[in-house]
């Protein structure tokens, strides 16, 4: 399950424990319509298992629902973009 935190203008999307997550992508948010992905990094013992990708998803369905857009600077998020298409609606 993927949870999400934001403090002011930071936040993050994590699995496991806020504490001690497993997997995480950190975010801030340079406007209030306008998300910067910063960094992706998954343990190994969720490596192999797309837990980046649903990391990124996750990002994607929370920027749709809050009419906010995502600009990728973590290079794994760039490189999920770039492959999917149908995720590039919220970019701007």
């Amino acid at each position: 399950m993927i949870h999400q935190h934001q403090n002011g203008n930071h936040g993050i999307f994590y699995v496991g424990e806020e504490s001690d997550p497993l997997a995480t992508m950190t975010y801030t948010m340079a406007t209030p319509e306008k998300m910067i992905i910063n960094h992706t990094e998954v343990s190994d013992e969720l490596s192999g298992k797309n837990i980046g990708f649903q990391l990124v998803t996750k990002a994607v369905e929370y920027a749709r629902m809050s009419n906010i857009k995502i600009i990728p600077f973590c290079p794994y998020a760039k490189s999920v973009f770039d492959r999917k298409p149908e995720l590039r609606d919220v970019l701007d």
